[in-house]
């Protein structure tokens, strides 16, 4: 059975929570504070973290870092009080796996839950090659004719994902919906911020360069269509 922590400041929603969760055929650890979350055992097999960012110590998204230090391996999903999209893509590139607004829907939240374990828990194939990108989807490490290339997660998230759709554009809604996990918002410029760091590290010196910029539509790797 899956263990989930689930770190909430609201008594009535954490009870609420555990008891659907329950019902999912979790099994279920509740904290209230960071205090409580210090005490919780570092040996302690969890299978998800759900973060309440209202939660009594909590600094924002940077608390993020401490729990990755704690569980290098554990999705955690943010429970976010309202909050424009550029605060939520804070919690994103802090490394959250997913973001959900409060107040939510319980189904969405289920859904997001099983998405996200859905995801760490996919087999894949570890080594990825692509001309002569190489990129490795255990380790994420990341070479080009050999040389090692250092990206972000969440650079590494959007070339994964322009990855999975080699030849083929793919829109910048549909960038942000899958790397930032952000749904029904307007596109902001952070795909096109993120799509020229990528090219500044992956096709830098580079004889043919690998992203290209389909206009009109979004971006793709590799391929014969139109772009730049």
């Amino acid at each position: 059975m899956m263990r989930l922590l689930v770190a909430e400041a609201d008594a009535s929603l954490a009870d609420f929570l555990q008891t659907r969760l329950q019902q999912e055929h979790f099994t279920v650890q509740l904290v209230t504070s960071s205090e409580q979350f210090s005490k919780v055992g570092d040996k302690i097999p969890l299978d998800l973290i759900l973060l309440d960012l209202n939660l009594p110590g909590v600094a924002g998204p940077e608390y993020l870092r401490q729990l990755q230090h704690r569980w290098t391996e554990t999705p955690v999903v943010l429970l976010y009080p309202p909050a424009a999209v550029e605060d939520r893509v804070k919690g994103l590139d802090a490394g959250a796996d997913d973001v959900i607004t409060k107040p939510f829907a319980w189904l969405e939240l289920a859904a997001r839950i099983r998405a996200v374990l859905r995801r760490r828990n996919r087999p894949a194939r570890e080594i990825f090659q692509f001309e002569d990108l190489e990129v490795n989807r255990v380790s994420h490490q990341v070479r080009r004719a050999g040389q090692p290339i250092d990206l972000s997660p969440k650079e590494y998230a959007l070339l994964e994902y322009l990855l999975r759709n080699p030849g083929r554009p793919v829109t910048r809604a549909a960038i942000i919906e899958e790397v930032w996990r952000i749904h029904g918002d307007s596109i902001t410029n952070v795909v096109d911020v993120y799509i020229n760091y990528l090219r500044r590290k992956i096709d830098a010196g580079a004889d043919r360069p690998l992203i290209r910029t389909i206009r009109g539509v979004g971006y793709q790797i590799g391929g014969n269509h139109h772009g730049v």
